[in-house]
């Protein structure tokens, strides 16, 4: 199987890791949750990378869960279904205990899962134009599991405004949001931006960038294992309801659901 994470690292210790699944706009599908465990991990353990770019090829940084895994998870038992959908939360929670400052670069659309990996780094820049968005409960289940990390980096009161009305906003409303630090004209402006991210850092010492990081987590409220495992909960509760059935097959059916007709 053809890698759908890929990493390189510049002679500067800038790595860049790309979601590399563009023919499917980079849809989270299991393979790729695992792979990006694995791949933060070893970043992680690089005392050579000094920072992480976050990226995507193709038109689009990520649009959520993907829908064939969606597929199986329906014919699943309600335990194995919660086992599978945890792979999202320990893609979340690798990436977000990498100890070197994470920057996102942010183009096309981003739903679901892919609002996730913005929330989960340090500091994300998107393209005028993109569009991001909480569409699960149109189908009739929850942003649960990427929703510790939503609402650590938006707080509660701005995640009221999308995290539960699948409303879609643009790059603007997401730095209001907290989501985005800055929007970019094009992507020519993006690079420079990203480039001006990363370049404060290189002039830092990275054990004390990594040990102010651990801090600031610290500080501010991690999310807690707790937290997790009632996201997983409330969405494997969900599964099991006539609402996600009805919602799920409605969408593969490419039909209204009953609730939007």
């Amino acid at each position: 199987m053809a890698d759908l994470i890929r990493t390189e690292t510049d002679a500067r210790g800038v790595a860049t890791l790309w979601l590399a699944r563009a023919d499917k706009h980079n849809a989270l599908s299991a393979q790729m949750m695992t792979e990006l465990v694995d791949v933060a991990e070893a970043l992680a353990r690089d005392t050579e990378v000094r920072v992480v770019v976050l990226a995507a090829e193709g038109k689009t940084f990520s649009a959520g869960g993907d829908l064939a895994w969606m597929r199986e998870q329906r014919e699943m038992d309600a335990e194995t279904r919660k086992r599978e959908s945890r792979r999202i939360a320990e893609a979340l929670g690798a990436l977000a205990a990498l100890p070197q400052p994470l920057i996102g670069r942010v183009h096309g659309n981003a739903f679901g899962g892919g609002v996730g990996l913005i929330s989960v780094c340090d500091v994300a820049i998107g393209v005028a134009g993109v569009k991001m968005g909480f569409t699960e409960v149109r189908l009739g289940l929850l942003p649960a599991n990427i929703g510790p990390y939503v609402i650590a980096r938006m707080g509660g009161a701005r995640a009221r405004e999308v995290f539960m009305n699948a409303r879609i906003f643009e790059a603007e409303e997401a730095v209001r949001l907290n989501l985005l630090a800055r929007v970019a004209a094009d992507e020519e402006a993006l690079d420079a931006a990203v480039e001006d991210e990363i370049a404060p850092y290189l002039t830092c010492a990275p054990g004390a960038v990594a040990e102010a990081k651990a801090l600031l987590n610290a500080l501010a409220g991690r999310v807690t294992q707790d937290d997790v495992d009632m996201a997983i909960d409330a969405l494997a509760t969900r599964w099991e309801t006539e609402e996600a059935s009805e919602g799920l097959t409605a969408f593969f059916d490419k039909r209204k659901p009953r609730w939007a007709e």
